[in-house]
């Protein structure tokens, strides 16, 4: 089979750029066998393999689990189950979404564990499919954040992203109240239609003063952050009593600096990650069988879509991927 394998093991040494500015040091295009599936796992042939900022990441090294040279990269992507032994034989023959556990989804056919595959219902398209589990699920879990908090309003940063989107969708439903930065101006009468009660970019000269004044007003507890760096950081420090830094992605490559740390003795704030593995593990079988119940009925519904910037095959990937990755709003797909 045809399939983008990384090129080295473990984590890298040195730090390298977030944005992917080549594939060549990282991944390249082979030929190599079929994996043979182990006990409890099945073979996937793949339909489309979703590209995310994780998958960035891990090929660079910088990710929390190390690579594996010579293993196709990609978390995850949809495709029909083709063979398996013991547990994984139920699944022959149905379309899932999947993780790649046993080997990566940028192949023609990937190995994972039949524990992990998503059996998809009838009118979720395979795009919907391809990126169920990383954005989706963290979507459900991370509005689980906002509501378990107590506090209708709570702020994103990257609100144009794919997963602000998806939590927008889901807080405009219940009535909630999102508060989003972006970094274009046309990106936010989009984002207030989807749900997104203020959007600002925070570019502006006045980001700083409109943001401070919204966030007096709202009081917003919970803060969901994909981007650090300064702008974080004057954000969180602009929150009131108990509010809460989440940490979930890191797109500036700046440091942060706590403003204030007293705002963490005497007004309660707090500063924490979240990274949907651990919250698999935690949330147990039956949580995570609920929010995958809940993705697929917003897919259903239409309240949820996944917006496509691109879609390339896997030659097209090696030369394309870096440019396509560039064009904002949209979600990148490897089609093998």
């Amino acid at each position: 089979m045809k399939a983008l394998v990384q090129l080295h093991s473990g984590f890298t040494d040195k730090p390298e750029p977030f944005k992917l500015e080549t594939m060549a040091p990282y991944v390249a295009l082979e030929e190599i066998a079929v994996p043979e599936p182990g006990d409890d796992q099945v073979v996937v042939k793949v339909a489309a393999a979703s590209v995310n900022p994780s998958d960035v990441m891990f090929i660079k090294g910088m990710y929390g689990q190390p690579r594996r040279e010579g293993v196709p990269a990609g978390f995850e992507g949809v495709g029909e189950v083709v063979g398996g032994k013991a547990a994984g034989e139920g699944l022959v023959g149905k379309r899932v979404a999947f993780t790649g556990t046993g080997s990566g989804t940028w192949a023609e056919y990937a190995i994972t564990d039949a524990s992990v595959c998503i059996p998809l219902m009838e009118g979720i398209r395979d795009e919907d499919g391809a990126a169920l589990i990383v954005n989706p699920m963290t979507a459900i879990a991370m509005f689980g954040i906002v509501k378990d908090e107590g506090q209708k309003s709570f702020v994103m940063t990257a609100g144009a992203s794919q997963l602000c989107k998806l939590i927008i969708g889901l807080a405009a439903q219940e009535g909630y109240r999102p508060i989003v930065t972006v970094r274009r101006d046309e990106q936010i009468e989009p984002l207030k239609a989807l749900g997104a009660v203020h959007a600002l970019n925070e570019k502006a000269a006045d980001f700083h003063a409109r943001m401070a004044e919204i966030l007096r007003e709202e009081k917003p507890r919970i803060f969901l952050d994909a981007v650090t760096g300064d702008l974080a950081a004057t954000i969180f420090h602009a929150m009131g009593g108990g509010a809460r830094w989440i940490i979930y992605g890191r797109l500036d490559e700046s440091l942060p600096v706590i403003k204030e740390p007293g705002h963490m003795i005497f007004l309660g704030k707090r500063i924490e990650g979240f990274w949907l593995v651990r919250w698999m593990r935690e949330a147990g079988e039956e949580g995570r069988i609920a929010a995958v119940m809940e993705v697929q009925k917003q897919f259903l519904t239409g309240n949820w879509s996944t917006d496509i910037s691109a879609r390339l095959s896997l030659e097209e990937a090696m030369e394309g991927l870096p440019g396509a990755l560039a064009v904002p709003n949209g979600k990148v797909f490897i089609v093998p």
